[in-house]
């Protein structure tokens, strides 16, 4: 894998330059050695031995080195959302790395730790990633980020290439790197919806999720001279959202929305109930298989906004592979979402930017390196990044959201499909820039 270095190639091409040097002392035209020959000839195979011990010595410091300590923070046992895929993410991307020469050598260990959806256990997650001496926390998800990340950033701890922002820190806190687009792809569901020629539209944002998705929605609206008929919030948790589907389908030709998957699947129920023709937008990772099953054709030809791909195309390979060879199962976890593709790239970034670190990777050492970080690629996960110029003419507090971009695919019975791979621009949309 051509983002990581591998140390026993390395050994070997220092091998052969001691080799070459070493042939170039000369003899005499006599049979037996001269005193100069003689000289050269245990100089060179000093050199040589030095050298050899120096590449063992060099090959045994990286097999006994101490790991890197990763941390990944997410919700595992909790009543509500809970994100198995991350986790196994998580250690799928970490054997990967491994496996392809680890950073500069060096393995990466990962600890994953379960908030139990609970302030007070996430800040105990922050706490044990400083007291483990953790150099990152990557590729994370959790409501709570907020208690987490101030307290890892007093040790240089970077809450680095998680998918979803949706706290204050996450978007303006130095240490806060996300990969992701959130709350992007909500402008990218209005941008989609007018194309498409939608005249009368309706948003639906879950409750909590007001503050950081109806802004930059309702901008995105004026952008277009428009403005949402009526926005309806809902509940997080609901046993019936039929109530909730017909104030949102009324005077509608499309609806977008912004919910996490457990709700989907009360809501799409909801949907298919109402018979409705009206068209549903919705984001990525939520709206997917898993919560339009038993509505799928209710459902059919929905559009979905997001962040990254689908799991389907080339940037994935490796990570497609990856989950093959362990024999998940992908119907029980969706793993083409934001958590799952999220985390992957979280991980690749990571070990892209810690593989050009010349020294110690520490969490001193990896901040300085993200933020000096102007060219990530990825191959096409997300587009490529530049973490040394945050959104300062953007809106006030979402200055590091570096990934402004989206893609789209659709429902088709049941199925997600990609339209296309293409990443598009939304930055001055959800400024409320005037479109032509």
């Amino acid at each position: 894998m051509k983002m990581f270095k591998n140390s026993i190639a390395l050994i070997a091409v220092l091998g052969l330059a001691v080799t070459a040097c070493g042939d170039d002392g000369g003899g005499t035209s006599t049979d037996e050695p001269s005193a100069t020959t003689a000289e050269q000839g245990d100089t060179t195979a000093e050199t040589t031995d030095e050298a050899t011990a120096e590449a063992t010595d060099e090959a045994t410091d990286e097999a006994t080195a101490e790991p890197i300590k990763l941390m990944t923070v997410t919700t595992l046992n909790a009543n509500g959302p809970t994100y198995e895929n991350i986790a196994i993410t998580a250690n799928l991307a970490a054997d990967f790395i491994n496996s392809n020469g680890g950073i500069n050598g060096r393995l990466i260990e990962v600890e994953v730790c379960d908030e139990q959806f609970d302030p007070a256990i996430a800040a105990g997650c922050a706490r044990q990633a400083v007291e483990s001496g953790a150099v990152s926390v990557v590729g994370s998800f959790t409501y709570f980020a907020e208690a987490i990340v101030p307290v890892i950033a007093e040790s240089d701890i970077t809450w680095f290439g998680f998918c979803c922002s949706i706290t204050p820190s996450e978007l303006s806190n130095p240490y806060s790197f996300p990969l992701g687009n959130q709350p992007m792809y909500a402008v990218g569901e209005v941008k989609r919806a007018v194309e498409d020629g939608c005249e009368n539209i309706n948003a639906v944002i879950v409750d909590g999720g007001e503050a950081v998705f109806r802004p930059p929605m309702e901008n995105a609206m004026k952008a277009y001279g428009r403005e949402f008929g009526q926005v309806v919030l809902t509940p997080a948790v609901s046993q019936d959202f039929s109530a909730d589907v017909a104030r949102a389908t009324n005077g509608a030709d499309c609806v977008v929305t912004v919910m996490s998957e457990t709700p989907y699947l009360t809501w799409n129920t909801a949907w298919a109930q109402a018979e409705t023709d009206v068209k549903l937008y919705g984001i990525q990772g939520n709206l997917n298989a898993i919560s339009a099953k038993g509505a799928e054709e209710a459902t059919d030809g929905s559009i979905i906004a997001g962040m990254y791909p689908d799991i389907m195309t080339a940037p994935w390979d490796d990570y497609r592979a990856a989950l093959d060879a362990a024999g998940i199962d992908q119907e029980a976890n969706d793993f083409n979402s934001l958590g799952g593709m999220g985390t992957w790239a979280g991980y690749m970034a990571f070990a892209q930017i810690a593989s050009g670190i010349e020294g110690e990777v520490t969490a001193q050492s990896f901040f300085e390196a993200a933020n000096n970080t102007s060219n990530l690629d990825l191959g096409g996960m997300v587009p490529v990044l530049d973490f040394t110029q945050e959104w300062t003419d953007g809106i006030p507090g979402y200055n590091r959201l570096f990934n402004r971009s989206v893609v789209f695919s659709q429902l088709e019975n049941g199925k997600v499909v990609p339209l296309d791979n293409e990443f598009v621009d939304v930055s001055d949309l959800a400024l409320g820039v005037p479109q032509d």
